[in-house]
């Protein structure tokens, strides 16, 4: 303090080996100090005096000043955070959480078992995550996903992985602690293991009694359990509760409802699920291929369908589909050709030699993007513009085409030609099966800006008006 007092211009001092820096006048002057030494000021308010940056430097290196204590963390606290982190690790329940997880990640049910009955006797508290590995332990080795050698043995391992596992479960429950998705999970694959596919769907109903959102792997014991027992209606009912909490099913769920569909003569379903899957699955594995190729071959796929249609329906659900399918059902009876083959470079088929053709979107999916497109325009348009554009077009459509007028009127030129917007909407128009003009989208500077003062474009611009199909976007808008 008495040197503060008697020297303002000193700010600090700390051990360093850096030489001492002064800052004067937006400059850095070097000074001579002991090595154990820094100081650092900015001296810009003080007049610079070399005798008493000497003295500094003196006093500085005078035994009788004790330097102040650094800035930064001493090496004491971090030896102390350390010291509680070991305490942490080195606390019962973290100590069986690790060997809980060496005995998940090596298979060892029988081995984590004395643990957890141990860690009980003991009093060690349990959490959701020793329960689940306890869980996740016991179901796997009732799935006989944990056999250790010998039929005798693997046997034994799913009896014990049973039994101990719906005794934790309820456990689990005594002890009030909460579970989660894995939990119901891991005792929806112990019910699975018993063979009671129902007690797996009723615990994947329980979880919205907990506000948790089921996850496709949840449902899978359940569904795969319904279909291995042959129950079609109840893997409907299991499918039918995943589309509900917005969980799609992915090619091995719809492979086994298809199998199951296949199964139980059900020609309806077989319909819409080669649909869903060739929806769904962009490409199907050898083994779900084999199960398409098993319907087409056998009798009762020959046997279905209608033997007369109404061949108007039969387009119109063509258009609708998109051009690759009509979604009418099966159509006429008889034997199936079935044949494995590939397509060219050119997407010609090398068994039939027809071309694969371009396929729109289906009427949902249309929708579902019109619905995400329109949302997303919301957002980015400025004073609602995208609002006030869907009501023109209310009034004014459909369109069987749209041209982006900016590109339109630059491409291959320097300047904007309305004269090849002209060339484009009248091609456009008569492509059309209505003969009218496609909607021309441009932006508002160019249709009340300087352009539009040329007579020539003028005219141009009043003809695209007059007929309904100029739409100028408004200021702060993107056109595109």
């Amino acid at each position: 303090m008495e040197l503060a007092k008697r020297f303002p211009v000193l700010s600090f001092i700390m051990k360093s080996e850096i030489p001492l820096l002064l800052k004067y006048r937006k400059r850095f002057l070097p000074l001579p100090c002991s090595p154990s030494s820094f100081i650092t000021r900015t001296v810009n308010s003080y007049p610079f005096n070399p005798h008493s940056m000497k003295r500094i430097n003196r006093l500085t290196t005078s035994s009788n000043l004790n330097p102040l204590p650094p800035l930064h963390q001493t090496s004491g606290e971090k030896v102390s955070r350390k010291a509680k982190k070991k305490e942490r690790m080195e606390l019962p329940e973290s100590l069986l959480k690790f060997k809980l997880d060496m005995c998940s990640r090596h298979g060892k049910l029988v081995e984590a078992l004395q643990l957890y009955d141990e860690a009980r006797e003991n009093g060690v508290p349990l959490s959701h995550y020793h329960y689940n590995v306890m869980l996740y332990l016991c179901s796997s080795a009732g799935s006989g996903s944990l056999g250790q050698g010998g039929s005798e043995n693997d046997e034994n391992l799913k009896e014990l992985g049973m039994r101990r596992g719906f005794e934790i479960f309820r456990q689990m429950a005594i002890d009030n602690v909460a579970p989660n998705e894995a939990t119901f999970t891991n005792a929806a694959r112990l019910a699975t293991a018993r063979e009671d596919p129902e007690m797996a769907f009723d615990l994947v109903k329980k979880m919205k009694n907990f506000g948790i959102p089921p996850r496709l792997r949840s449902y899978g014991p359940a569904l795969f359990g319904f279909c291995k027992k042959g129950n079609a209606d109840k893997a409907y009912e299991v499918d039918e509760h995943m589309v509900d909490c917005g969980v799609l099913a992915e090619e091995s769920e719809l492979s086994a409802l298809l199998k199951v569909s296949m199964d139980a003569k059900k020609a309806d379903k077989v319909y819409e699920l080669l649909h869903r899957i060739r929806a769904t699955v962009r490409q199907v594995s050898e083994s779900s291929a084999q199960i398409v190729e098993d319907w087409f071959k056998s009798d009762f796929a020959a046997s279905v369908g209608v033997e007369s249609w109404d061949i108007n329906k039969i387009k119109e659900g063509v258009v609708k589909g998109g051009g690759g399918w009509h979604g009418q059902g099966w159509l006429g009876s008889g034997n199936w050709r079935i044949r494995r083959t590939q397509m060219d470079k050119k997407g010609v088929c090398q068994s039939c030699g027809e071309k694969l053709v371009c396929i729109d979107i289906d009427p949902k999916e249309t929708e579902n993007f019109a619905s995400s497109l329109t949302k997303l325009a919301r957002e980015k348009e400025a004073k609602a513009g995208f609002t006030k554009f869907q009501a023109w077009i209310q009034k004014h459509g459909p369109f069987d085409a749209v041209v982006d007028g900016a590109n339109a009127g630059l491409v291959n030129q320097k300047r904007f030609n309305f004269f090849q917007v002209n060339f484009i909407m009248n091609k456009l128009r008569e492509m059309s099966p209505s003969k009218r003009f496609p909607l021309l989208i441009l932006h508002k500077r160019r249709v009340h800006g300087k352009p539009d003062k040329d007579p020539r474009n003028q005219k141009l611009l009043e003809t695209w008006e007059n007929s309904g199909a100029l739409y100028p976007t408004p200021l702060g808008s993107d056109d595109d």
